[in-house]
């Protein structure tokens, strides 16, 4: 039965949908000739460039915060959005683990606005107080830490952590009642398992690695992955193509840059139903990142521009659109 709560926000979302970049839009930006170009197109376009042109950096960050102002002045309910910031929280346990363990990191490899703060993940991990953690976080968090202390090994703490992640995704995901959820969780996790075995495979990984590193979905079979990252890429990309990832193995025998422009793109195409959709939250989550996937496009953009790459080079990492 539809959700007559959702009408007025999804009517606002559609109308913000129109401002955001197409690829004829991208294909202006392109046309810029230089980074000062593509900010000053930015600022045209209602972007908020900073007083300095050439602080992109800043400018990205704050289109970023002003993509959840505007979810949040909807007056929804937030916990629907819990999933998206899963592998950024995640990413803020590993950060905290090597702060306590190795020393300090850069502060700003801590994501901003996650359901746990800096400090209170800081403060979990010294004083080993997973209870203000989420629940589907403590076990990692403790195991982790604790193979931190004894091991010293960077990498296996990051097996760890990334796991729980795909895990919690997984998990998530599976029980969501938004079908937006489900298919965002199924992409997010295959896509995860596919780079997992493709990189396994390049560096002759073990099958205890990759046991510790894959995480269940709908769309692979680990047993059969696991078995074809041990026998070789070759071996990946044909499991692949018989499972229906074809495109992803046409990329990746294309270039590394393709093959992660493949993965970025299967979020976009699992949020395209979106589109049609009026009265859930479907359409505010698609939203979010479709935002995400556009400000991660000008950066790629941006910094090509910066550093005077061939448009070859830049066109080839350029992210599929939204609208």
């Amino acid at each position: 039965m539809p959700d007559n709560s959702y009408v007025y926000a999804v009517a606002r979302i559609r109308s913000l949908e129109m401002g955001l970049f197409g690829e004829s839009t991208i294909e202006q930006l392109m046309a810029c000739k230089t980074a000062e170009n593509c900010m000053a197109f930015l600022s045209e376009h209602g972007w908020e460039v900073p007083a300095n042109p050439t602080d992109a950096e800043s400018m990205l960050k704050r289109e970023q915060e002003r993509t959840w102002e505007t979810i949040r002045e909807l007056k929804v309910d937030m916990s629907v959005f819990d999933i998206l910031s899963y592998q950024q929280l995640y990413h803020n346990l590993k950060a905290a683990i090597k702060e306590i363990c190795v020393g300090s990191v850069d502060a700003n490899i801590f994501f901003p606005d996650c359901a746990v703060s800096k400090e209170d993940m800081l403060h979990a991990i010294q004083e080993k107080d997973y209870s203000i953690l989420p629940e589907h976080m403590r076990e990692a968090a403790k195991y982790a830490l604790e193979t931190m202390l004894q091991t010293r090994d960077g990498q296996l703490c990051d097996i760890i952590v990334d796991h729980a992640a795909l895990m919690a995704i997984h998990e998530k995901g599976k029980h969501a009642k938004l079908e937006v959820l489900r298919r965002y969780a199924e992409s997010v996790v295959s896509v995860a398992d596919i780079k997992i075995a493709v990189r396994g495979a390049k560096t002759g990984k073990n099958r205890l690695f990759l046991e510790r590193a894959l995480a269940p979905c709908d769309s692979l079979d680990l047993e059969k992955l696991t078995t074809a990252a041990l026998m070789g890429t070759e071996a990946v990309c044909t499991y692949l193509t018989e499972c229906g990832f074809a495109e992803a193995v046409e990329a990746l025998k294309e270039s590394n840059s393709l093959f992660e422009r493949w993965c970025d793109n299967q979020i976009i195409h699992a949020i395209q139903p979106q589109k049609y959709n009026s009265f859930t939250a479907g359409p505010l989550i698609a939203y979010v990142l479709a935002r995400e996937n556009e400000i991660k496009t000008v950066r790629i953009i941006l910094t090509g521009k910066q550093n005077q790459l061939p448009e070859a080079f830049i066109r080839e990492r350029i992210r599929d659109m939204y609208v």
